[in-house]
């Protein structure tokens, strides 16, 4: 779930923190695995959320978004010009459409961020070039979370790969810290903003998640006052990993025991 709000402290985690944020994260992964197996043409985003709630129940947790300032929803589900933060509804996918499906686990006190873009049942050559840059920004940006680096160098690598594809980086909503909160500091944000430039340090937990439009950078708030759109009504795409800092390779934590899902 993308911040674009202040934050709880973000200091690094101890290590039985850390391990129930590897135990948080694996069931984030677990319930996008099997929720996104579930989208298909014709399901409501409101029966969506709700097999989320069954799958989240069926792992022994709880929504970390549901009730999150007032949230309505098991989960976000966002529709094609939809960026983030997207509402269950009686809205019925059609193929060809691009669904960003948010998971947010809580589990022993602690929160596993996960999300990733599904095309229903296939999709534009340009919408899948537009997935397949926003995982790749992704990882380029994980990548440089490595401890003493500063957020500009993930925000950097994201920028870069996004913006030389020819689409924006959304501004307004960022990635962020995560831990026994949904929103904790530092703010990750998918372009470079040295105001706030803080360095990462081993034992931090982060949520990276590039919002990547296919059009201009705009977006706006509907009013529901949660669902933000691409203010041009063009596709945009998301992704999203939790990811621990350590002293060598950054570790995904929003991974299960399967292969990777993206």
């Amino acid at each position: 779930m993308g911040s674009g709000a202040g934050m709880a402290d973000g200091k690094p985690k101890t290590p039985s923190e850390i391990e129930a944020m590897r135990e948080a994260g694996k069931l984030a992964a677990r319930v996008l695995r099997r929720a996104a197996a579930l989208v298909s043409p014709g399901l409501t985003t409101a029966e969506l959320d709700r097999l989320v709630g069954e799958l989240l129940r069926e792992q022994g947790a709880t929504s970390a978004f549901l009730g999150y300032r007032d949230f309505p929803g098991q989960c976000c589900i966002s529709v094609n010009e939809a960026v983030v933060h997207g509402i269950g509804d009686r809205r019925r996918l059609q193929f060809g459409d691009l669904v960003k499906l948010d998971i947010g686990v809580r589990h022993k006190g602690f929160v596993g961020d996960v999300a990733m873009s599904i095309a229903v049942g296939g999709c534009s050559p340009i919408a899948q070039k537009l997935m397949d840059v926003t995982v790749q920004s992704l990882y380029e940006g994980i990548s440089a979370a490595r401890h003493g680096a500063r957020v500009s160098d993930v925000s950097a690598r994201i920028q870069k790969r996004v913006e030389g594809a020819g689409f924006s980086v959304v501004r307004e909503f960022v990635g962020h810290g995560v831990g026994r909160s949904v929103h904790e500091d530092p703010q990750v944000p998918n372009y470079v903003d040295r105001r706030n430039d803080s360095r990462l340090r081993a034992g931090m937990t982060v949520a990276i998640e590039p919002m990547v439009n296919l059009g201009a950078p705009g977006v706006e708030v509907l009013g529901d006052n949660w669902t933000v759109v691409t203010r041009d009504r063009q596709l945009s795409a998301h992704f999203e990993h939790t990811v621990l800092i350590t002293d060598g390779e950054p570790e995904i934590l929003t991974r299960d025991e399967l292969p990777p899902l993206y």
